[in-house]
């Protein structure tokens, strides 16, 4: 018998057996092709608006996605790098077949971790607490705990205009039978959609007549810890083109052709990334899209075509293909499609991803409604952590909203629900001044050495880090710069007005265009050692520009924590509860929310509703007490 069968092999899955593994619980990873573990079957990159934060979080609970991306990058940018702290992220091009090559050297290599080419076709519950399960060749693997990881494999098939495949992306394998065992057991099965864009031959691209988008000069680093360097040391460009209004015209004279609106696709799409026909049709008024060209792999003569997802037939698509500036004596190598699969509704799930029916059944990714790699790794690991904690006997690590974007998603996936593949952006995280890319290692790295997946060094030398910050946080308001011309020369070079008396670092910092690398120029004028490495110093650059936003948002956090301890019994009878809206007690008696927290964050529960229901809470428990 196996502590952990995990079920599935992508992003979501390899962090989940990882973390198990890592925990030191016999754990077993079934996939239908070993060899396509961590495969990225829609864009060739990591990272982006809030999913970089993603992988960096990850990597600060001790996953592995950000050291893969390290390792397997060809290219590294850092977006909005003009713009505040609380919008920056990394976003990667990766090389995805060294990415699937080394993340399966990665789990071949993990202490306690077995690997299993198959697929699983049943699911084992016994009195409502999960007992294994059944591979299609009829084998049955005992397991104390289950998580599924199944992305769109589950009874997907792959649809271009009227013709459909059941089958999984790349040409993979599809189940249906853990689609069956989950309508058998009475969860709620709701139907996805979400694409890819063609691949189209490198080599027969006009480049010149696209617009080339190279990556940052700086390489880039997700993982905290030292020692991820790219294994290709290369920069690959991008390039950028546009749609015009010959591919608008033929698209809309062609609608009905189209998977999505001729009637096929039975599954809803992902609203943050549309198809082509989709961007053309709800955004009428605008004249033209934007269109990447990205480099897959350095293995491969083939670039994906970003932005140009569509379900039209092949015949519709080879003509809108070869109307994009570039592209117009192109080799296509593979056409687009739309993909739908089976996912539950999340409404159905822990907060620590643990399923509601039945006891020791995780499930993260997209079949709990989500897209993406970030996102789904991010509920991998959280997943992983929980089941081992679960088999220790332990409490749940759940993360608050304003402790990590991964808090944000799921919080949201369980309180709210979806209807379309769930995507995470910076407008969903309330608290984003304090989510932020520079600071996952502050926020999150304690939680994973608390769960084992960090080692004691490297937990001293955040210890470490954290003391230097408070430290030279203390040195900048002690430190003063005397009014001499040397010190206003500096300032001056900085476009900064210059003093008139002495002036601590700490109220120059707070100046919008002083740096930590004039403050440093000021500590080699007044001849003071200034040995901090560079995370330290963007920390406290950080801190001290934002102070004023940074407490606003820790107050409103602390408000909010006062809800999250208000715990709500489990086993209350809202029908019980007088004087709150019928809506608010249908939506509380579905979700059984954990905290009176989550509660208010139910669409449908208004303040006056909770006011109530603490109150209800308070008398309902002296009610006990006194018997």
């Amino acid at each position: 018998m196996y502590d952990v069968v995990v079920v599935g092999g992508g992003h979501a899955g390899c962090e989940a057996c990882l973390a198990t593994s890592h925990m030191g619980f016999k754990t077993l990873l079934v996939t239908g092709n070993l060899n396509m573990v961590g495969s990225m079957p829609c864009n060739p990159s990591i990272g982006g608006p809030a999913k970089g934060v993603v992988v960096r979080e990850i990597d600060a609970l001790g996953g592995y996605m950000g050291k893969n991306a390290d390792l397997c990058q060809i290219q590294t940018k850092m977006l909005n790098s003009s713009k505040g702290p609380a919008v920056r992220a990394l976003r990667f091009q990766e090389d995805k077949l060294l990415y699937m090559e080394m993340m399966k050297k990665h789990l071949e290599e993990q202490k306690h971790l077995e690997l299993l080419e198959g697929i699983v076709e049943d699911i084992i519950v016994e009195n409502d607490q999960v007992q294994g399960v059944v591979l299609e060749t009829g084998k049955i693997i005992l397991a104390k705990t289950v998580i599924l990881t199944t992305g769109t494999y589950l009874d997907s098939r792959i649809l271009r205009g009227h013709w459909t495949s059941k089958e999984g992306p790349d040409g993979q394998k599809t189940s249906k039978g853990i689609s069956n065992a989950l309508r058998r057991l009475g969860f709620e099965i709701q139907r996805l959609k979400t694409g890819t864009p063609p691949r189209i031959q490198a080599s027969s691209i006009d480049f010149s007549k696209v617009k080339l988008e190279p990556g940052d000069d700086k390489v880039w680093q997700f993982s905290f810890d030292k020692g991820y360097h790219s294994l290709l040391n290369t920069k690959i460009p991008c390039y950028l083109t546009y749609t015009t209004k010959e591919i608008h015209d033929l698209i809309m004279n062609n609608l009905d052709q189209s998977a999505m609106y001729g009637g096929i696709v039975e599954g809803i799409g992902p609203r943050y990334c549309p198809s082509i026909e989709d961007k053309v049709v709800k955004f009428s008024d605008k004249e033209r899209h934007q269109i990447f060209f990205e480099p897959e792999s350095l293995q491969l003569d083939q670039e994906y075509i970003q932005g140009f997802s569509t379900s039209m037939p092949i015949e519709i698509q080879d003509q809108m293909i070869r109307l994009l500036p570039g592209l117009e004596n192109c080799k296509v190598i593979r056409y687009a499609y739309a993909i739908e699969y089976d996912a539950i509704n999340p409404l159905e799930i822990h907060p620590s991803l643990e399923t509601k029916r039945v006891q020791n059944l995780f499930t993260a990714g997209q079949i709990n409604g989500t897209s993406g790699y970030e996102e789904a790794a991010g509920q991998g690991i959280v997943a992983g952590i929980n089941a081992g904690k679960k088999l220790k006997n332990e409490a749940p690590l759940i993360l608050k909203r304003d402790e990590a974007y991964i808090g944000v998603m799921i919080d949201d996936l369980v309180t709210k629900g979806t209807k379309e593949p769930y995507r995470l952006l910076t407008s969903r995280a309330e608290y984003r001044l304090l989510l932020r890319h520079d600071n996952a290692d502050l926020r999150l790295r304690e939680y994973g050495y608390e769960a084992g997946l960090i080692k004691e060094e490297d937990f001293q030398l955040l210890k470490k880090k954290k003391a230097c910050i408070l430290k030279l946080c203390q040195d900048f308001k002690e430190i003063k710069v005397k009014p001499v011309a040397s010190v206003n020369d500096i300032l001056k070079s900085a476009n900064s007005a210059p003093i008139s008396e002495g002036v601590s670092l700490y109220s120059l910092l707070k100046r919008p265009e002083i740096s930590y690398k004039i403050i440093g120029e000021l500590y080699t004028e007044i001849q003071v050692d200034y040995p901090y490495p560079e995370e330290v110093l963007e920390q406290v650059e950080i801190e001290i520009k934002y102070e004023g936003y940074i407490s606003k948002s820790l107050l409103q956090a602390q408000r909010m924590h006062n809800y999250e301890r208000k715990i709500i019994p489990e086993d209350i009878d809202y029908d019980l509860v007088d004087n709150i809206a019928i809506e608010a007690k249908e939506k509380l008696k579905k979700i059984r929310p954990v905290t009176i927290g989550q509660a208010s964050r139910i669409s449908g529960v208004n303040p006056a509703d909770i006011s109530v229901l603490v109150v209800y809470i308070e008398h309902w428990k002296n009610q006990r007490e006194a018997k």
